[in-house]
């Protein structure tokens, strides 16, 4: 510290027949710069040093790049400024530049720092397996402390950055003598914010929702694919996006199919005519479902759920490993079972049935109602003309 500031002292000193303006933005100039190159060859340095052996520590490097860029930049300001020749109002301006650029780097280090543990506890958990409950869980729980520890931290570094400049401070002196009034009206104005924040924490709680569950969200069905600080991403079944608000899951109903786990009971409903031959359908079911490869070997059975008066009703249970594989085995298993019943027992297809009179009473009968039904019609009377 002492031989950079001995050397920057010589460098004022050989610059002395310069104004002092020029001198002090040459100071300032070369400080910087001698940061930036500094920072450069360290970060080349560790990138050789830590690429084969240690790749991960590299890549937390990298991500500290900004704020050790930053750092070093602020430090290399804090030796020059003294030395440089400035007017005490010039001076001051920059000790409060730097001061605010001190509480800057201090959040943004806190941020970087909380999502470097976030990614280090998270790499123990891989959501790409069918069985991936407790990493959906605790990849959830994390990403949302995570953004409410965001916003937290934001707010507290632009409160402190505020509170540098004195008219600010006295605002906020007289803000707290009168809390009445005043904090009614902040509440209010924040009850937005504030009202996603709460949520956002009871959700890491509660976990009503997990990012990859199944949901049905306002009758359409998706998976969670992202979760905010404010907002909740849907992805449906057709690839579009549903944003819907972070409190929307702790306020209103909705249906998660992946609470507990991501097995599924799928169902396909089939109307056949009562001479279907029930036993033969259900062991027609239990051969296609067991060949899938959507199934996952737990549950097929058939049920006659319903008798109606012109067919009746039956329904395939099938289970598989997610909802995805459940959607796709009822599609498969409706193809399938109406291929069958069309090749092997078309008469099980449904139908209406009519039946028709062709006997010679009967016709005459018919006539008769016919003819009494036409000569009532003449005898009613005719509305005169006007």
């Amino acid at each position: 510290m002492d031989s950079i500031r001995t050397a920057q002292t010589a460098i004022k000193n050989l610059l002395a027949w310069v104004p002092d303006p020029f001198v002090a933005i040459i100071i300032l100039t070369l400080a910087g710069a001698v940061a930036f190159s500094l920072h450069k060859n360290v970060r080349k340095l560790l990138r050789h040093v830590l690429a084969e052996r240690y790749p991960y520590l590299l890549s937390v490097f990298m991500q500290m790049r900004g704020v050790t860029q930053l750092g070093l930049f602020i430090l290399a300001m804090i030796i020059a400024i003294p030395v440089a020749p400035l007017d005490p109002n010039t001076a001051q301006w920059l000790a409060r530049l730097l001061l605010i650029g001190v509480i800057g780097l201090i959040g943004w280090a806190a941020i970087t720092a909380l999502r470097i543990a976030a990614d280090l506890y998270l790499r123990q958990f891989k959501i790409d397996v069918d069985d991936n409950l407790l990493a959906r869980k605790h990849i959830t729980q994390v990403r949302v402390l995570l953004r409410t520890c965001d916003v937290l931290v934001m707010i507290v570094t632009i409160g402190a950055t505020l509170m540098t400049f004195e008219p600010v401070r006295q605002y906020g002196v007289s803000l707290f003598a009168s809390a009445g009034v005043a904090g009614i009206v902040a509440g209010l104005a924040a009850r937005p914010v504030l009202n996603n924040l709460f949520a956002g924490v009871q959700l890491a709680m509660t976990q009503p929702i997990r990012i990859d569950d199944a949901v049905i969200v306002e009758n359409e069905w998706g998976t969670i694919e992202e979760i905010t600080s404010t907002y909740v991403v849907v992805r449906l079944w057709d690839w579009r996006r549903m944003i819907v608000p972070l409190s929307y899951f702790i306020e209103k109903p909705f249906q998660n199919w992946t609470r507990e786990g991501s097995a599924l009971i799928g169902s396909a409903f089939l109307y056949v005519d009562y001479r279907a031959p029930v036993d033969t359908v259900r062991k027609k079911l239990s051969e296609i479902v067991k060949q899938s490869k959507h199934w996952d070997g737990r549950v097929v059975t058939l049920q006659v759920t319903e008798a109606k008066e012109h067919n009746i009703e039956l329904r395939c249970l099938m289970s598989a490993r997610t909802a995805g594989h459940a959607f796709d085995l009822r599609c498969e298993v409706r193809e399938k079972m109406i291929d069958f019943l069309q090749r092997e027992h078309p008469e099980a297809l449904p139908r209406s049935r009519q039946i028709s009179f062709s006997g010679n009473g009967d016709s005459e009968d018919i006539a008769e109602a016919r003819g009494a039904d036409a000569r009532q019609t003449a005898q009613r009377p005719r509305r005169a003309d006007r």
